[in-house]
């Protein structure tokens, strides 16, 4: 496989980048810095940012049916959010371990429901970082109703959220664990089963954030701490890993417009002063490209 050398697209100082969406209708990458408080867009190639600011922590976005509307999950509760006018409103789900814990990772399945897991809150009301434990995290599937069901509990960290080219298969990691688990996805429902297995588990480059998948199965996974991201074969095997130039990259998304390139966040604490860099939004073209944005159905 041939990999552009890493670029630098946005020198943003993100804190704590994250939730990375491409989003084709207006070609532009979309991402958050939890700590913040932030939304980014990007728009590609022109590289044009614009940036909005929120009450309390943004920690994960999702295209939605409506071409206007996304998907926001504050650290406390979803809301829906119109970028072209900046309307926000309320969507009705609040978490109900807050304010121990809060939101983290969140993603659209194939059949259009929103999953959002949460972690031990680690993020003040001035958005400074402030100690946290245990494992107060819950998986949540959100369906176009809005009814919200609890499907894994007892987790420290959620991250990666993501589902198999065939969506035969769901990919979860608890990133303290240091350990991505593969559950059984039915597509005619929407839901995961009770069966589980151990994916990727024990890499010694950092700790698993959040991924992306390709067209071919392979899982792109930002190893927080690790300088860069493992890709993964089908069969749960160390594919290769890409170096990055800087320490805590935290996810990643497929976009450009034959969705070729990956688009990478990262946090710009937990480094060291060389790296002077964290905290910014990076590119990588590649030879294969992802899959399209899954969307909340409205």
């Amino acid at each position: 496989m041939k990999l552009s050398t890493p670029l630098c697209l946005a020198a943003v100082g993100d804190r704590c980048g994250e939730g990375a969406v491409w989003s084709a209708t207006e070609n532009a990458i979309y991402w958050v810095d939890i700590n913040r408080f932030l939304i980014h867009r990007l728009d590609y190639p022109s590289l044009k940012l614009k940036t909005w600011t929120f009450t309390e922590p943004v920690t994960a976005l999702a295209l939605t049916t409506d071409e206007n509307r996304l998907m926001v999950s504050l650290a406390s509760r979803l809301i829906w959010w119109w970028p072209q006018t900046d309307e926000r409103a309320e969507h009705g789900f609040h978490l109900p371990e807050s304010p121990a814990a809060r939101f983290n990772d969140g993603r659209a399945d194939p059949q259009g429901n929103f999953w959002v897991g949460s972690m031990f809150n680690n993020v003040d009301a001035e958005g400074a970082s402030k100690p946290g434990g245990g494992s107060p995290g819950v998986l949540y599937r959100v369906d176009p109703e809005g009814v919200a069901q609890a499907k894994l509990r007892d987790i420290e960290i959620s991250n990666t959220l993501c589902w198999s080219p065939d969506a035969s298969l769901f990919y979860f990691a608890d990133t303290l664990k240091n350990e991505i688990r593969a559950y059984e996805y039915d597509s005619a429902s929407g839901d995961i089963t009770g069966t589980s297995r151990s994916f990727f588990a024990g890499f010694e480059r950092g700790l698993p954030d959040g991924s992306a998948i390709d067209r071919d199965g392979y899982i792109w996974n930002c190893r927080y701490g690790g300088h860069g991201i493992a890709r993964i074969a089908p069969n749960g095997q160390l594919d290769r890993f890409i170096e990055l130039p800087t320490a805590n990259p935290t996810t990643c998304a497929f976009g450009g417009p034959d969705l070729s390139t990956l688009f990478i966040t990262s946090a710009g604490y937990d480094t060291v002063p060389g790296d002077r860099l964290a905290g910014s939004l990076w590119s990588i073209e590649t030879d294969t490209c992802g899959l399209p944005e899954n969307k909340v159905r409205i």
